[in-house]
């Protein structure tokens, strides 16, 4: 089958479809004619893939859990390995998004909003130095 036909079936992009291709998650045979002609193999492949890219694993995880499917002596603890380092990013993520809404949060509540042009926002993003250059050379800006 042509790529288009692939795509459709394994729910990616055509243009997806051709970067893994060309990174060697997937080596779909050619036809007469030179183009591309994806198997039944090659599309569950695709859709494993998809699902993994879903999960939030690398490229080069992807690559890792591939080789593990198409090896039939594999060892899960290999699978399990990959999986479980996945999910400890995840999760140093989850703290480090987290960490930065609390921040945010904190500042949010801090602005007065009004027509002032203090703002603990850009005072924090700025170091601390906003305020005091701002007061130095009297100059105005808004406030969020």
């Amino acid at each position: 089958m042509n790529v288009s036909e692939a795509a459709h079936r394994s729910g990616l992009p055509a243009k997806t479809i051709r970067y893994y291709e060309d990174v060697g998650l997937v080596s779909p045979g050619r036809a007469a004619n030179g183009y591309r002609d994806y198997s039944d193999d090659d599309v569950h492949s695709l859709a494993f893939l998809r699902r993994a890219r879903g999960l939030g694993f690398s490229i080069e995880e992807c690559q890792q859990l591939m080789a593990l499917y198409r090896d039939k002596s594999r060892a899960s603890h290999d699978v399990r390995e990959i999986a479980s380092a996945h999910v400890a990013a995840i999760d140093d993520k989850i703290a480090e998004l987290q960490s930065m809404r609390r921040t945010l949060d904190t500042l949010v509540r801090a602005c007065h909003g009004d027509s002032r042009p203090d703002c603990p926002i850009l005072e924090d993003m700025a170091g601390g130095e906003l305020a005091g250059a701002r007061k130095a050379d009297g100059a105005k800006g808004a406030c969020c």
